[in-house]
């Protein structure tokens, strides 16, 4: 760490006590600029569980109980952060708020369309959503009895304006703030086609985001994806990225990418194909749910070994449990932390 800054490492995906200390901090340096400074930011994806600073009447606990379930519910993160910034006194546009002088932000997108104010939840960006889009959100991902009373509370009372809206789209005080991205996903699909290409292959990289719940997303892709390849030589290679969900029903463990290639793998089983295919999902950051893997592996004998090794692909599926299925087979990608997130890369090759 280079003399002068001090570093506060926050939790993810959940925030920690260290992560209020680092949006207390972060908030206290904007408060503390003059007239004729420039307060920069660098924001990269999972900022909004690493630095976060609850509003007014909720806890850091009420905050890690609602991204929970709403992680649970299978929310996107469009949702997620419309919740997270009408809790937040840093998200939403509260941080440049509080600057005297001009704010220049720079962004590492995890967001599928970089969308700026979704970004980390936008903490230097103007927020057009409301209130009533919060409740919203957390009416559709379980109701009110789902989360904490003060969170409900807040929600409740900001949609009858007893609290102060997040500062929207014209708003003076963020008059002088500047943010632009600067990394995305497909930045990603770039490194990944390049070297692709370097190593002899022909690559198709369509650029519709994958999105989704992992499920379903998995199998709509493959079919979609292997028709446009028809005409690809071979060998061929397809890149595509973006970002799933996972609506949690189960009681196993895994994340959005190893149920995207168990997903996959018993699409491929079903289709029959004559020629080799594997498949990699990985998430970017290297870290794929609450698991230690960045995502899997699967190909045309996935299924097939899985089943000489005594385990059910259905079962696995429905548990929600691609963790431990991918592990006995050794299919994990195991990356560690990457260090940045530009949402999650998949990679199919065709023999």
């Amino acid at each position: 760490m280079p003399a002068g800054f001090e570093l506060v490492v926050g939790g993810h995906p959940l925030p920690t006590a260290a992560s209020e200390a680092a949006g207390r901090k972060a908030v206290a340096l904007a408060e503390s600029t003059a007239d004729d400074d420039t307060l920069l930011v660098l924001i990269s994806g999972g900022a909004s569980a690493l630095m976060a600073l609850p509003a007014d009447g909720v806890t850091l606990d009420d905050k890690r109980a609602t991204t929970q379930q709403l992680l649970r519910a299978g929310a996107d993160i469009y949702a997620l952060n419309t919740v997270r910034k009408h809790l937040s006194a840093i998200k939403g546009g509260w941080l440049a708020a509080g600057a005297r002088g001009a704010c220049h932000a720079l962004a590492i997108s995890d967001v599928v369309g970089d969308d700026l104010s979704v970004i980390a939840s936008g903490p230097t960006v103007a927020d057009a959503s409301r209130f009533e889009d919060a409740l919203a959100v957390i009416q559709q991902f379980g109701g009110d009895g789902a989360y904490p009373a003060a969170v409900v509370s807040r929600l409740h009372a900001g949609a009858a304006g007893a609290a102060a809206e997040t500062p929207k789209p014209g708003d003076l005080r963020l008059a002088s703030t500047r943010t632009s991205v600067i990394g995305s996903r497909r930045d990603a699909m770039e490194g990944a086609a390049t070297e692709a290409e370097s190593l002899g292959y022909h690559v198709l990289r369509p650029d519709d985001a994958v999105v989704g719940e992992a499920r379903t997303a998995a199998v709509s892709h493959l079919g979609a994806v292997l028709a446009r390849a028809a005409g690809v030589g071979r060998p061929a290679c397809i890149v595509s990225s973006g970002e799933t969900t996972v609506r949690v029903t189960g009681g196993g463990k895994g994340g959005r990418n190893q149920e995207f290639a168990l997903a996959a793998a018993m699409a491929l089983e079903g289709a029959g194909l004559r020629t080799a295919i594997v498949l990699a999902s990985v998430g970017t950051d290297g870290i794929d749910g609450p698991t230690d893997a960045a995502g899997a592996i699967a190909d045309s004998t996935t299924i097939e070994r899985a089943r000489r090794a005594g385990l059910t692909p259905g079962h696995a599926l429905s548990d929600n449990n691609a963790y431990a299925f991918f592990d006995a087979l050794g299919d994990l990608i195991h990356t560690g932390p990457t260090g940045t997130n530009v949402g999650d890369l998949q990679v199919i090759l065709l023999a």
